[in-house]
């Protein structure tokens, strides 16, 4: 965890303008990525505001055929479970664009948290570094699966089993701040009444989890 933070910030009058705000940075992520490495690997955040983001770039003019997606969390549950983070993604964007689907990198949750993470750890050390990483904030200043006070906090792996999660199901699996920080390019989105608390004090330099340096945020508080 690191004790700093760049803030970028941007202020928005509503979610629904964060969302669009955030959908053409991907757009605009990926045409560089792609033109500079041939590649474009995107990891997407659970949440409503982002749920309108992927909403929003299934017309986007993106060379999908040469896009990697990869999720920030997943809630250990069945294959399909309506809860489950890429089953969000799947009905509000991966259904409806011509990403192949070994492109579509899922983190098996199913299998446990320990084994879930340590392959999902592997598949991550298989690429140099992930473009871009969309993340959302919680009321407690939680961002992925990364709660307050966890252990998974301490856990130097790219990907971490998480256990006793303060909301259900208590066990997850999170991208670690290790694959976190060695993001190119973070964009932190940050909507609702019921966040000024943890926004407010992490502007006052509490280290929450969320708290990554050298980010983009996108705020409507």
């Amino acid at each position: 965890m690191t004790d700093t933070i760049n803030m970028q910030r941007y202020d928005y009058d509503n979610a629904a303008l964060v969302a669009q705000a955030v959908a053409e940075a991907v757009i605009h992520a990926s045409i560089t990525a792609i033109a500079k490495r041939g590649i474009f690997h995107l990891a997407l955040a659970g949440g409503t505001t982002p749920k309108h983001c992927y909403e929003l770039l299934r017309d986007a003019e993106i060379d999908w055929e040469k896009v990697h997606v990869w999720f920030g969390d997943e809630r250990c549950l069945p294959v399909g479970d309506a809860e489950r983070n890429d089953v969000m993604a799947d009905d509000a964007l991966l259904k409806h664009v011509p990403i192949p689907a070994l492109h579509v990198h899922r983190i098996a949750a199913e299998l446990g948290a320990e084994r879930a993470a340590a392959l999902y750890a592997k598949d991550l050390a298989a690429i140099d570094a992930l473009d871009l990483v969309l993340l959302g904030m919680g009321e407690d200043g939680h961002t992925a699966s990364l709660f307050p006070n966890n252990p998974a906090l301490l856990d130097n792996r790219l990907a971490v089993p998480v256990f006793d999660s303060p909301k259900p199901p208590s066990d997850r699996v999170s991208m670690g701040y290790k694959a976190l920080i060695h993001a190119r390019n973070r964009i932190m989105m940050v909507t609702g009444a019921a966040k000024r608390d943890a926004f407010r004090r992490l502007c006052d330099g509490e280290a929450l989890p969320i708290l990554i340096a050298d980010s983009e945020w996108h705020v409507s508080l």
